[in-house]
C-alpha cells in the first residue's frame, strides 16, 4: 500500500470523497447520494465488539451500496487484474478506519450489504445525525464497520508479490 496518511485528509461535513487509486475521484454530498438506487438493511442491536455490550437499537438504515459508488468512480486497470488487488480504506471525520477487499465486496454476498447510509428508520439524517454513515450489514457484529461521519473511501492497490 502507498504510504500514506489517509486520516488527514481534509474532510467536509457530509460530503464523502472518493480518492486514492480511482479512475475518477469523486465527492458526494447527501443529496447527491440520495439519487442512486436505494438499500434497505434489516434493523439491528449494536453490540461493543470486545465486550459484547449492547450499545442501541437501530432501525433500518437506507443508502447506497457501496460498490455502486466505487463503480461509478472506476477501478484501476492499467495492468490486467490489477482492480481485484485493491482495498478501500474507509474514513470517518474523527480518524476513525475501517478496510474491505475488492474480492469481499464484489466478490462475495458481503458487497451486497455494505452501504453508505442517509437514512435511518424512516427519517433523512444529517451531518449532525453523523451522515453520511457506512455500515457493513453482513458482519457478525456491526459496531466494528459502523463507521458515522464517513469523510472519504481511499483506494489502494496492493503491489503485487511476483
Amino acid at each position: 500500500m502507498d504510504n500514506v496518511n489517509v486520516i488527514a485528509a481534509p474532510a467536509v461535513a457530509g460530503a464523502l470523497v472518493l480518492s486514492g487509486r480511482f479512475q475518477r475521484p469523486l465527492s458526494f454530498g447527501l443529496d447527491q447520494l440520495r439519487r442512486y438506487e436505494s438499500v434497505v438493511a434489516s434493523p439491528f442491536d449494536l453490540r461493543c465488539y470486545t465486550t459484547n455490550r449492547f450499545i442501541r437499537s437501530v432501525e433500518p438504515y437506507r443508502g447506497v451500496r457501496l460498490t455502486t459508488l466505487i463503480t461509478e468512480a472506476g477501478l484501476p486497470d492499467s495492468v490486467p487484474g490489477e482492480f481485484k488487488r485493491t482495498v478501500f480504506v474507509a474514513v470517518g471525520h474523527d480518524g476513525y478506519v475501517v478496510t474491505f477487499s475488492w474480492h469481499e465486496l464484489f466478490n462475495t454476498p458481503v458487497g451486497e450489504n455494505v452501504m453508505v447510509a442517509y437514512e435511518c428508520g424512516g427519517r433523512a439524517l444529517d451531518a449532525e445525525d453523523g451522515a453520511p454513515i457506512l455500515f457493513s450489514g453482513s458482519d457478525i457484529l456491526p459496531a466494528p464497520r459502523h463507521v458515522k461521519r464517513l469523510a472519504r473511501i481511499e483506494a489502494h492497490v496492493l503491489a503485487s508479490l511476483t
